[in-house]
């Protein structure tokens, strides 16, 4: 059922049965509920602001997707603990009953800026800004990580898979692979927006109106008495969507041949048909099938191939000139292959001053890794592009700040003081943009079928602004991201202040 025919309310209490834990506020790191109740017994809930951002592109890529924020924001305004939640809590022995009584009211009343979903990201950046007393700040840390690490790793990893592919057909059919129902759920989600054209997972079909795509096992074939007799008996039932899995027993002897009686059959009837390999030499194959194909009258017949494929193999496989089609990704999709995780994490970046507790100032954790030495304040972050709209490079500036249009300024990089550019951008853009103010979703909510698809198609408008050279696989090109001068020397000052 295509999601936009679904009922709002009726897809709304789909989401929540799959995902009752994440709007329940015990869905949180228990330190978490400890620094709270310590900060409420020391009269600490003051307002602060807290940056979320990344340190490394996953897979050794060019760049990230940001993914999640829809669902993030959805969990995030439904936050509270149930008086079962209070119970629990009470029963620890670790919580004071007042402070579980305080905790009766607790929802997020503050304001949250980001990018917005399917945006092109870079480590370092702040790509979610929250705004907050720090009490709620605090407990919410643990769920806006968990909804956007790792919905942005898959995306990125379907973006990869995808842009390998030479931008063709990829289904993602990873739901047997995945970590548990949620870990399948918002893998397909995610694997949409970075560019998948469909899933096989039918309850994804359904909620997030993603195309839904499959063809048959081998134990389809095995069920019958002859390959031939399965793959007839399909084309009777199926004949507008007939891919034939042909490596059973035998591909080349058995399976190809098989595949094109029953396919001249279809083709007669005015149906096109297709072959799948799941298993051996993919580039030979593909390769001896297209010949045979082609040989039988059939140019137009289709070959898809799955088999742990990953984006170094797909790009290697169409560098050999294999004549695929489409390709089926599952493990390495929905698992994040060789990357397990993002790296996205949570930072204290302005604070209440003592002094003046209306007044907001900058804080920041330094490190012998200057890496892990944040960016200090409350920040935009500033796209440039020339005059083509090709990005340049991106510039966290001071919430104070703009960027000049009409001279070259010159940014810095983020963690090594001699490194520099200078620029002078024909237009800008700030890719933070605020989402929830006190607490309230200020865009309307769309069905997540216009979600998604508004998301897909900004990714794709997106990577239209990126040179080529940062998109490639294997050793892509460094994006700059930078600092303007005055965050730089905030960061040189606070830097001295903390290692006297």
């Amino acid at each position: 059922m295509n999601t936009s025919h679904t009922n709002k309310n009726e897809q709304s209490a789909l989401i929540a049965e799959l995902t009752p834990n994440h709007t329940s506020a015990l869905f949180t790191d228990f330190y978490e509920l400890t620094m709270a109740q310590g900060y409420w017994k020391q009269k600490m809930d003051y307002p602060v602001v807290f940056d979320v951002f990344f340190r490394n592109n996953p897979f050794n890529g060019g760049f990230s997707v940001f993914c999640g924020i829809e669902t993030l924001i959805d969990a995030i305004t439904a936050f509270s603990f149930s008086n079962e939640d209070l119970e629990y809590l009470r029963s620890l022995g670790t919580f004071e009953n007042e402070f579980i009584d305080y905790l009766k009211d607790f929802h997020f009343t503050g304001d949250m800026y980001s990018f917005r979903e399917g945006s092109i990201i870079f480590p370092q950046e702040p790509i979610i800004r929250i705004h907050a007393h720090l009490i709620e700040a605090q407990i919410i840390e643990g769920l806006i990580l968990n909804q956007v690490n790792f919905q942005s790793l898959i995306a990125t990893k379907a973006t990869r898979v995808w842009l390998a592919s030479k931008k063709g057909s990829i289904m993602e059919f990873g739901l047997r692979r995945a970590q548990g129902s949620d870990g399948a759920m918002s893998a397909s989600r995610a694997a949409y927006i970075g560019g998948c054209a469909g899933t096989s997972n039918t309850l994804a079909g359904r909620i997030y109106g993603i195309p839904v795509l499959g063809t048959m096992a081998h134990s389809w074939i095995m069920s019958f008495p002859t390959e031939l007799e399965a793959f007839e008996a399909y084309a009777k039932e199926y004949p507008q969507n007939a891919i034939f899995l042909i490596d059973t027993y035998d591909t080349l002897q058995s399976g190809i041949k098989n595949a094109i009686k029953v396919g001249e059959k279809l083709v007669e009837q005015g149906y096109n048909f297709g072959v799948r390999l799941d298993s051996g030499d993919i580039q030979y194959l593909s390769t001896k099938c297209r010949e045979e194909l082609n040989k039988a009258g059939f140019p137009q017949a289709t070959i898809s191939v799955s088999n742990e494929l990953t984006e170094q193999i797909i790009s290697q496989l169409l560098a050999n000139g294999a004549p695929i089609n489409s390709w089926g990704v599952g493990t390495h999709m929905v698992t994040g292959g060789d990357a397990s995780s993002f790296t996205g994490v949570y930072k204290l970046a302005a604070r209440h001053n003592y002094s003046d507790k209306k007044e907001l100032i900058p804080t920041m954790k330094v490190s012998d890794n200057p890496e892990k030495t944040t960016n200090p304040g409350i920040k935009n972050v500033w796209r440039l592009y020339d005059s083509d709209n090709m990005a340049h490079g991106d510039i966290l500036a001071l919430d104070d700040e703009t960027i000049p249009l009409d001279k070259e300024t010159c940014f810095y990089h983020p963690a090594i003081d001699y490194r520099h550019f200078e620029i002078q951008p024909d237009h800008v853009e700030n890719m933070l943009v605020k989402r929830l103010e006190k607490g309230k979703r200020l865009q309307p909510r769309l069905s997540e079928a216009e979600t998604i698809k508004e998301s897909r198609q900004r990714l794709k408008e997106q990577l239209k602004s990126f040179d080529a050279s940062f998109q490639r696989i294997l050793n892509p090109h460094i994006y700059k991201v930078s600092l303007t001068k005055k965050l730089k020397d905030l960061k040189e000052i606070l830097i001295k202040e903390r290692i006297k």
